[in-house]
């Protein structure tokens, strides 16, 4: 059984920049990824990365502001954002499956965390 622990969600002012964090243990080899939820509105995807840290996948949108990336230790898993603005107010949730591909879906991922709340502030 795979847990997921996520870290670093704050209130922050538009133009700033955060990095999240968010620690795996129970599994080997999962890929793993961030979705969003804002106020309303549906979970959605925002990046993705292999197990072994060489694929990432991006929501286009995310794609020039955020950079997911591994530690050192395997199980630990990045979410660096820059340039925030309310628009990326949402719960960010850390996201695991044992499928081998980055593709990550609310249909194939199998483990959540229980989400860190990001706030930004105009």
């Amino acid at each position: 059984q795979v847990q997921l622990v996520e870290s670093g969600g704050e209130t922050v002012q538009a133009g700033d920049s955060l990095r999240l964090s968010c620690a795996a243990s129970g599994g080997t080899n999962i890929n793993m990824g961030w979705f969003r939820q804002a106020p309303g509105k549906e979970r959605e995807f925002v990046a993705a990365i292999s197990w072994d840290g060489t694929t990432t996948r991006y929501a286009r949108p995310m794609k020039e502001r955020f950079t997911i990336s591994k530690g050192n230790a395997r199980n630990i898993m990045y979410l660096q954002m820059i340039n925030l603005t309310p628009q990326d107010t949402a719960v960010y949730t850390c996201a695991a499956t044992e499928q081998p591909t980055v593709i990550l879906t609310t249909n194939n991922v199998k483990y959540w965390g229980r989400g860190t709340q990001v706030t930004v502030s105009a």
